[in-house]
């Protein structure tokens, strides 16, 4: 799980826009543990990253995410059919 992932769910929780069970710096470890993922830091290789996708997605979460997931060759689970727009793997959520 991408650093950028759990900022946006830190973000959203805290000004009421997603609801959690629970805290969540402490749901989102949680998550990781139970689904047994690994988390994926914001390095610079990946900030930079973004300077090469076209300006199709203005979200800079969601440009983060795809420039990770470009230069790790990860596979993107999401719902927004504008990822669909970059050469990234994708998983419909």
């Amino acid at each position: 799980m991408s650093a950028a992932s759990a900022w946006e769910i830190a973000i959203k929780s805290a000004l009421g826009r997603l609801q959690l069970p629970g805290p969540a710096d402490e749901m989102v470890p949680a998550a990781l543990a139970d689904n047994d993922f690994s988390e994926l830091p914001i390095t610079i290789h990946h900030a930079l990253g973004v300077s090469a996708l076209p300006p199709v997605h203005a979200d800079p979460f969601d440009r983060i995410l795809i420039a990770q997931a470009i230069r790790q060759t990860l596979t993107i689970v999401t719902a927004d059919a504008v990822f669909s727009h970059y050469p990234v793997s994708l998983l419909a959520a």
